[in-house]
């Protein structure tokens, strides 16, 4: 998951103990360091995705097409 070229940093944190077992349990990470490495990777993944889909939608938007959402509406193009 991480690249074996990034340096690591030693980060002293102030963490609720439930929240960090529970997402260990939802994220499948063995320790805790683990855990907290994944819950960024996810973060960072979904901003990335999130930033591909506003993107994509304004270009569509911008093209001039008429877009209806799910109850058949016109979007307004101005």
């Amino acid at each position: 998951m991480r690249s074996t070229a990034t340096a690591r940093k030693s980060k002293h944190l102030l963490l609720d103990p439930n929240q960090l077992k529970k997402a260990q349990r939802v994220l499948g990470a063995k320790t805790e360091t683990e855990t907290i490495e994944r819950a960024l990777a996810l973060v960072i993944s979904e901003a990335e995705k999130d930033r591909r889909a506003w993107a994509a939608t304004e270009k569509l938007v911008r093209s001039g097409i008429a877009i209806t959402d799910v109850f058949g509406r016109v979007t307004d193009r101005s």
